[in-house]
């Protein structure tokens, strides 16, 4: 797993298990040049934010996603993903592949909760995301739901 790459520095990241998906928040405010590429093992991020300081994070990811079923929104705050696990209902004891825990990557304690029969909760905030991307026209809505508006990161 890279967190840097030459001239760029990691975004403070957020992330939580549900029964269905998993969710990574990036909190960089008042992002530009988003780039988010989901792929079945692996997450890459990129963007600047109003200073011009460029943020990369990859991650390999615990288990696999299915990448077509996984989404992004951008906020004025953050960039949250959520990637559609390629088995559902089994928690993911950490995010990354590999058993480190870098200092730019934290568990968003605001939404983790034990999930036992937790997934009409889900199911309810990824059909609230489409309902706002779909009237937004742009697939980019207001912030639903995250963590990095306490953290005064940016």
């Amino acid at each position: 797993m890279a967190g840097e790459s030459e001239g760029r520095q990691p975004a403070k990241t957020l992330w939580y298990d549900r029964p269905r998906y998993v969710y990574l928040e990036f909190c960089v405010e008042d992002s530009t040049d988003v780039k988010v590429i989901i792929e079945d093992q692996r997450l890459v991020f990129s963007c600047k934010n109003v200073d011009g300081v460029e943020f990369y994070n990859e991650i390999n990811l615990y288990a696999r996603v299915n990448s077509k079923d996984s989404r992004e929104k951008r906020s004025a705050r953050s960039i949250t993903c959520f990637m559609r696990k390629w088995k559902e209902k089994v928690a993911w004891p950490r995010i990354t592949k590999e058993n480190i825990k870098p200092a730019w990557l934290s568990v968003d304690f605001d939404n983790w909760r034990d999930w036992e029969g937790d997934e009409e909760v889900e199911r309810a905030m990824v059909e609230q995301y489409a309902e706002v991307s779909r009237a937004a026209g742009l697939g980019v809505p207001g912030r639903v739901w995250g963590g990095c508006s306490g953290w005064g990161w940016s």
